[in-house]
């Protein structure tokens, strides 16, 4: 589904309204936004703690900047904080791994692919092409058959197509999952920003992705 071109407030204008979907796919597609995970850890002793989500958005309220991390300047501010509320999600949303690849859907556009034909088919065990590039089902001998024709007692080979029956329930279960995954992180997000703020152009709306658009 496609999601709308949003631009953020300039000036005194209010602030504008969007869903966490629609944020993050401005900050990381439009303004080009790099997770940082080294902003949230900060070093006591020789042993690096890392600091959370509210935390990174109290103190850039604060600050009007990023902090502790560098990085590059270039991203509007918000699409900076955007990456670094990603880059702090909680562990028990994933963590790193699922900052990553939210960025890069959101980067690309795109929420997690669920839809999947849940009907068991039938197909060939194996397949083999010839020189013109055509793919044929791999056969097995099955031993002879005798019969006559016109007379004459005549022998041909058996053969058969080994298949197998293909179950994509599985696969259907676990694109469901990480689809729920994708959901609970986004909802996590938005909740963050709802409650901390931390974006100076933009306001973060209720809306939400479908939670099981399968049923």
């Amino acid at each position: 589904m496609a999601v709308r071109s949003i631009q953020p407030a300039r000036g005194s204008a209010p602030a504008t309204p969007v869903s966490i979907r629609e944020l993050l796919e401005w900050a990381f597609g439009r303004e080009l936004a790099r997770l940082d995970f080294d902003e949230i850890g900060a070093v006591r002793g020789d042993r690096r703690v890392g600091v959370g989500t509210e935390y990174l958005l109290m103190q850039r309220q604060l600050l009007g900047c990023q902090i502790d991390g560098g990085g590059r300047s270039e991203p509007h501010p918000d699409a900076d904080t955007v990456a670094s509320a990603l880059a702090a999600l909680p562990a028990g949303h994933g963590g790193r791994a699922t900052a990553l690849w939210i960025a890069e859907l959101a980067r690309a556009g795109m929420a997690p692919e669920w839809r999947y034909d849940c009907r068991k088919t039938c197909e060939p065990v194996s397949w083999r092409a010839c020189k013109h590039g055509t793919r044929y089902a791999v056969t097995e001998n099955a031993g002879q058959v005798q019969y006559i024709h016109r007379g004459r007692l005549r022998q041909a080979e058996l053969r058969v197509c080994p298949v197998r029956f293909r179950d994509p329930a599985p696969l259907a279960a676990r694109a469901r999952r990480d689809y729920l995954r994708w959901w609970g992180a986004l909802l996590e997000l938005q909740q963050t920003f709802r409650v901390y703020g931390g974006l100076t152009a933009f306001v973060v709306t209720e809306a939400m992705p479908t939670m099981e658009p399968w049923r």
